[in-house]
């Protein structure tokens, strides 16, 4: 079942910027307690150490900030798939013979529909039509939507409906080609994805490896490692190894990483 992030919709709210994310607090716990026994792990297995456990606890900032980025990449995506199907609901409107405006008052309607009225987009058409019945332009509260949503869909939509209303040109032929080739990129994204997930999966599992490994022999070999800790030589071996696990981790993160 497809998730889908939604958004408490208050009655004339400043809506999002989408690059940015407050964690709730169940969502902070979960992160925190996933913090704490990462740390936990990586003191046991490459120190041994309760106090290296305590100075590792400063890293939990990063780590939160780290969370906070992949909850923001995933409401980008849900809202950028949300979008795509506002378009077509749109267009769909306009090749009915309605205005533009009221196109997106129907999108609206579509939408709650589809995703739910606590949905990104639902929100986001609830906005449009406020500022339209407030006599705003258009192509203004389109333009504030794809800057706030830092994303390039929605940034090429704008910029397209901006030029195809101000030309006078065919705006539903113009819509909707502009559409499907930002739904052709989306899909693109979306196969790539698919392909590279069981790349991930093998990450995933190559970064426990290691763990697994050292948990095992120091279960079924007591202090087989017992030279590796609670001296200078040994410390300094281990906390190279943890900077080259971390690197690795981060650099296998980047290449698998698809931006939206």
């Amino acid at each position: 079942m497809q998730s889908v992030i939604r958004l408490r919709i208050v009655k004339n709210s400043e809506p999002p910027d989408y690059d940015e994310y407050r964690l709730n607090p169940a969502e902070t716990m979960f992160c925190l307690g996933q913090g704490i026994g990462i740390l936990a792990l990586f003191a046991y297995v490459f120190y041994r150490s309760v106090i290296v456990f305590v100075l590792l606890l400063p890293a939990l900032l990063p780590f939160l900030k780290f969370r906070r980025k992949s909850y923001v990449r995933k409401r980008k995506e849900e809202l950028t798939l949300q979008f795509r199907e506002m378009m077509h609901a749109v267009i769909a409107g306009l090749q009915a013979g309605y205005s533009i405006e009221n196109a997106f008052v129907h999108a609206y309607e579509d939408m709650r529909l589809l995703y739910g009225r606590d949905a990104m987009i639902c929100a986001e058409l609830l906005h449009i039509n406020r500022e339209l019945r407030n006599n705003h332009n258009l192509e203004d509260v389109l333009n504030d939507l794809a800057v706030r949503s830092h994303i390039q869909d929605i940034r090429d939509f704008a910029e397209v409906f901006r030029i195809a209303k101000r030309s006078g040109g065919d705006l539903p032929g113009i819509l909707k080609n502009t559409a499907d080739l930002i739904s052709d990129k989306i899909e693109i994204r979306r196969e790539i994805a698919t392909q590279i997930s069981a790349k991930k999966m093998e990450q995933t599992i190559m970064d426990l490896v290691p763990f697994g490994i050292i948990l095992y022999i120091d279960a079924t070999t007591p202090g087989f490692f017992a030279a590796l800790y609670h001296n200078v030589v040994g410390v300094a071996l281990m906390s190279v190894m943890m900077a080259v696990y971390v690197a690795a981790y981060l650099m296998a993160e980047k290449i698998l990483d698809i931006a939206y």
